[in-house]
């Protein structure tokens, strides 16, 4: 290679790239690759250093670069003279001999030691302040954005001396320095997001002005066309004039350029200033959709997609009411603008670029997709431009698939009557891109031709828009590709579903066509691919207003429904219900429906009411009765699920509704079944829950019997009896209030034994019965269950919370101050009891009870720092349940509470003691359940405030509970887990901490005389560790780091890890491809 023979180096260089990239990597610890890396090192930086022949030593820096990207762990001990041999290399006359060693020093800061990188860093530092000349100035910047791209997590710590220099020489006027200087920037804030946020506005403000700087063109002329939006002529001559202006030598595009793209990472990773962004930067990005350079402009475009992704995943509390409050929030901004954007879209829709066009659409798509309806003013000016590119000879089939999906967004998301006046222009392009050959264009029309078909006649709104001229257009094209049985299986599901939507719709105008349709369905029906799209399509026909003829197939189509209900799979079962459901309701058909009572046995209450009201031989109200209790009858054993005893007793109880003369006699039969000694607990359970199902909507008050019967069931030996029967009576009291709940009142304070369970029957009637008929009763309910709510047992001071939380839900502003005034007492019990009540007033649907409650939740949060244990544990369980089910409680609260939170995540060593067990000594860690609630309410705000947390305070406790007991290790791997998907960058700055403990995990061994159970929970944990592996694994960069890398060779050369690994990545990859299918 050190030859003087061209092609001899060339051929020598080739073979050994070749040598280099067939090496097996670092990871696998092979001796091989050591061998050969240390032989040829050496030469390799004298070749660079020497060389007098710019090829060979360009030659040289690349597999230099190749090596240290591949085997860097490998060279530590050459990491200094490699250095050495690089930095000179920096002033090289020769740019190309810069740009590679700006690559070698690249892949050598991944692996290097610290000492070598602080070498490096000083040197840069040093000469970018001498600033000698221009030119080496330009490629110093480049080699410190380079080393922030590859190691940006250790970069950090020099931001506050770097940052400085790069900004002052923005200034300098010179179009590559500054684009560098602004390439910087981008991979600072992208890779070391917490030290370069206080430098945040200074890098935004430098943006702004540069996205701006096009010195040579002037964009005046352009504004003063306004006034002819509409007109298509104005545009003619603007697309003409981009070539006149385009100067060879003009650079200030890459400027331009940088900026967009440094914005474009300010947006993307810095979620907490979306208000401040829709203040500055939206207005300026706006502005620029105008921008002459194509590439430039999608950038631009692409800067303002990140804007509206980033308002899009807000949107669970941003649509609360609490939040609107708040005057401007996001969200209001962007409506506020949608015309600033429409109107500088609409010029570029009819551009000749394909490129730009695209952008186009796939902002609006994004725009309505966060705020939907928020076209409904721009419809007129939009429709044409979507039109244009359907049309266009020119347009690229992926143009066409994303206008096509732009335009199903928009018909999705607005008033179908917005949509009238242009859909004699939308349907012919349409019907004619559902023709297209390309099967993806077909497919995706097929979805816009679908949901024309809702807007062109929308059956909830009686409208006087008349369909007829478009129906025989739109069912054409569609029964077409309905037939084609040689096309893609997603084009055959569309069509189906299309078809669906037509005859939903329009199927009163089909005429002679409708009958031959329907049989197609049929034939769709038998195809296993095809079934489960065309049972939907099916329910959606026979679920229409227009009561469409469906007799030609029923009597074929039922058994064949019946027969799904056998089959194993899920959503196919799921489906067929509720076709069967709808089919029943609308059109009852006593011959066919015998075929289906064998397969549709389930908990179909609707179904069955239905099927008894049709008054069909042998399934009149007996025959359905016995078929549903008969299993539990006919068997000795238990039924496997408890969940079926439950599921049948609804039927039992709709039946006894839709019949209501048979009710009191099949009553009394249940009473005697629970009587009777001979009943075996199966017997009991069901009958107490039938009678509790029925007496929950028929009074029941004229059985004698049933009070003593019930109360005596609470006897029982089996619990679930128990259970049962307290359920029963609880909901036989909502049936007749005043006749059952003075009784359940009376006998909670004169029973102290069965409190429990009649506690958990108040708990049912506060939580079933209507707010008008309990409201005479809640100050007597109020008294009681203050009484036990010092209860010293706990699960009755559970009930007595869920009972007392229930009960403040009927009358907030009068309970929860009273709620409030307990926070003083001097019981814990009382006060855990109270802090848990809380709990249960919180849903996460709205309720009167949000506004007072999120005045006051911090009161009972004040419990977090209460002496007693167990009353900060509730208040954690109480702030989780906030937490995830309605954040907009407590998202204000966060600057006081997460420091409590956080010092609950402690292990505390006075609360852990010693017990004697016989001669062995045990440890008992009394703090273990609260540390748990405490990482509990950490994982549950990632999901709902995660824009509120400093991750990197975050990340410190996580890292701690790695080392922590084993409930709250499987807790912290999850969140690892999360947090590589949520915030990858900050996850990346303090891998090499988080590894540390992973690694500990999987390597420790159990004594080998433990019981099985440790061995089981080891094993456990270890899959959970890998689990978080694999998860730091999809971010990029995380294999470079050199912990990482160590242990994935540790696990490589472990066949029990190895194993382990590859099973989950297995699993991990199979899932993300179902999710996206469901999706």
């Amino acid at each position: 290679m050190l030859s003087d023979k061209e092609q001899l180096r060339d051929i020598s260089s080739i073979g050994l790239k070749t040598v280099i990239g067939e090496l097996p990597p670092a990871s696998s610890g092979s001796a091989l690759a050591a061998s050969v890396c240390k032989k040829i090192t050496g030469r390799l930086t004298s070749a660079i250093a020497k060389q007098e022949d710019v090829s060979v030593q360009l030659e040289a820096l690349d597999i230099m670069a190749d090596m240290l990207c591949r085997q860097g762990g490998l060279l530590v001990n050459f990491h200094p003279s490699i250095l050495s041999c690089l930095l000179p290399q920096l002033t090289s006359p020769r740019l190309a001999v810069r740009k590679r060693t700006i690559i070698a020093l690249g892949h050598l800061v991944m692996s290097c030691g610290n000492l070598v990188f602080v070498d490096l860093i000083e040197h840069l530092l040093s000469e970018l302040s001498r600033n000698e000349s221009m030119s080496t100035t330009r490629t110093y910047i480049q080699c410190i954005a380079a080393i922030s791209r590859q190691a940006g997590h250790r970069i950090g710590e020099y931001l506050e001396k770097i940052i400085p220099l790069v900004v002052k020489f923005c200034s300098v006027d010179d179009d590559e320095l500054r684009e560098y200087c602004i390439q910087a920037f981008e991979s600072f804030v992208r890779r070391c997001p917490k030290e370069v946020y206080p430098h945040v506005p200074t890098v935004i403000s430098i943006c702004l002005k540069y996205l701006t700087y096009d010195p040579n063109y002037n964009y005046d002329d352009e504004d003063e066309d306004e006034n002819a939006m509409d007109a298509d002529g104005v545009d003619e001559d603007y697309q003409g004039s981009d070539d006149e202006y385009s100067d060879d030598d003009d650079m200030s595009w890459k400027v331009r350029r940088a900026a967009a793209k440094c914005l474009d990472a300010v947006v993307s990773t810095r979620h907490e200033m979306l208000p401040e962004f829709y203040r500055t930067v939206s207005p300026a990005l706006i502005t620029r959709f105008k921008e002459r350079e194509e590439n430039v402009k999608a950038d631009v475009f692409h800067a303002y997609l990140s804007l509206l992704k980033q308002t899009r995943p807000a949107q669970s509390w941003l649509c609360d009411p609490d939040a609107m409050e708040q005057g401007e929030t996001p969200l209001t901004m962007l409506q506020s603008q949608v015309s600033m954007i429409v109107k500088a879209l609409h010029k570029q829709m009819k551009e000749k670029s394909v490129k730009t066009r695209q952008c186009c659409f796939n902002m609006l798509t994004e725009l309505v997709n966060v705020l939907p309806g928020a076209l409904t003013q721009h419809i007129p000016v939009l429709i044409p431009g979507i039109i244009f590119s359907l049309n266009d000879k020119s347009s690229s089939s992926n143009l066409k698939i994303d206008a096509l999906s732009c335009l199903y967004v928009i018909l999705c998301n607005h008033q179908p009557k917005v949509f009238h006046p242009h859909v004699q222009a939308i349907v012919p392009p349409v019907v004619a891109c559902v023709g297209d050959p390309f099967y993806k264009i077909t497919s995706e029309a097929l979805l816009v031709t679908q949901q024309l078909v809702k807007v062109i006649r929308p059956l909830d709104q009686t409208d006087v828009f008349d369909a007829s001229p478009y129906i025989s257009d739109l069912f054409a094209c569609t029964i077409k590709r309905l037939k084609a049985a040689d096309i893609d299986q997603e084009v055959k599901e569309r069509a189906i579903s299309c078809m669906g939507q037509i005859i939903c719709n329009l199927g009163d105008s089909l005429g002679a066509d409708l009958p031959g349709t329907l049989h197609i369905f049929l034939e769709r029906l038998k195809n296993e691919i095809t079934r489960l799209t065309t049972v939907k399509a099916l329910t959606l026909i026979a679920g229409s207003q227009l009561k469409i003829n469906l007799r030609p197939i029923l009597g074929e189509a039922v058994p064949i429904l019946a027969s799904f209900l056998r089959k194993n799979q899920r959503a196919l079962k799921l489906s067929t219900l509720a076709a069967l459901d709808i089919l029943v309701k609308n059109y009852i058909h006593p011959d066919s429906l015998s075929k289906i009572s064998g397969g549709a046995l389930s908990a179909m209450l609707e179904f069955f009411q239905a099927l008894v009201a049709t008054g069909t031989a042998s399934l009149g109200y007996m025959d359905l009765l016995r078929m549903l209790t008969g299993p539990v009858y006919a068997q000795s054993a238990a039924l496997t699920h408890k969940q079926s005893y439950y599921s049948i007793a609804k039927c039992v109880a709709a039946l006894t509704r839709a019949c209501p003369k048979e009710g009191p006699a099949v009553v009394g039969q249940f009473i005697q079944d629970v009587k009777n000694s001979r009943s075996t607990d199966s017997i009991r359970l069901l009958a107490l829950l039938s009678l509790g199902e029925v007496g929950h909507h028929v009074d029941l008050s004229g059985q004698p019997e049933l009070k003593t019967v019930i109360l005596d069931a609470f006897s029982s030996a089996s619990e679930e009896v128990k259970s049962a029967a307290s359920y029963a009576l609880g909901s036989i009291s909502v049936g007749n209030l005043p006749e059952y709940l003075p009784f359940v009142l009376q006998e909670i304070s004169g029973q102290p034994k069965r409190q429990y369970l009649l506690l958990h029957s108040l708990k049912e009637i506060i939580s079933s019965a209507s707010v008008a008929g309990l409201k005479p009763y809640v100050e007597n309910v109020w008294a009681l269950l203050l009484k036990h709510c010092e209860c010293t047992e706990e699960g009755t001071r559970n009930v007595v919370a869920e009972c007392l939380g229930k009960l403040t839900l009927i009358d907030p502003e009068t309970l929860l101050p009273r709620l409030k005034g307990y926070l003083l007492s001097g019981s814990s019990y009382a006060r855990s009891s109270v802090v848990t009540a809380v709990k249960f007033t919180i849903s996460d649907h709205p309720q009167t009870i949000d506004p007072l409650l999120k005045n006051c939740i911090g009161d009972f949060l004040k419990t977090l720092e209460d002496p007693d244990l167990n009353v900060r544990r509730v208040a954690l369980v109480t702030f989780n349940s906030a937490a995830h089910n309605k954040p907009s409680l407590i998202r204000d609260l966060l600057d006081t509470v997460l420091p409590h939170l956080y010092n609950e995540t402690k292990v505390r060593k006075d609360l852990i003691r010693e017990v004697e067990m016989g001669p062995f000594k045990h440890t008992v860690d009394d703090g273990l359940d609260i540390r748990k609630a405490a990482f509990e309410c950490m994982y549950t705000l990632l999901d709902s405030c995660l824009d509120r947390l400093d991750i990197f305070e975050f990340l410190n406790h996580v890292e701690d509970g790695l080392k922590d007991h084993y409930d709250i290790k499987m807790l912290t791997f999850l969140m690892l887990a999360r947090l590589s998907s949520l915030c990858p960058s900050a996850v990346l700055q303090r891998l090499d901490r988080l590894v540390e403990p992973l690694r500990a995990t999987c390597t420790t061994k159990v004594k080998a005389n433990s019981v099985k159970q440790e061995f089981e929970k080891q094993d456990e944990l270890k899959r959970s560790a890998m689990r978080a592996v694999v998860a730091l694994l999809t971010i990029p960069e995380a294999e470079k780091s050199p912990l990482m890398s160590e242990f994935q060779s540790q696990i490589s050369s472990n066949p029990e890890l190895a194993a382990i690994f590859d099973s989950i990545q297995r699993d991990s990859s199979s899932a993300n491809m179902e999710s996206m299918d469901t999706t």
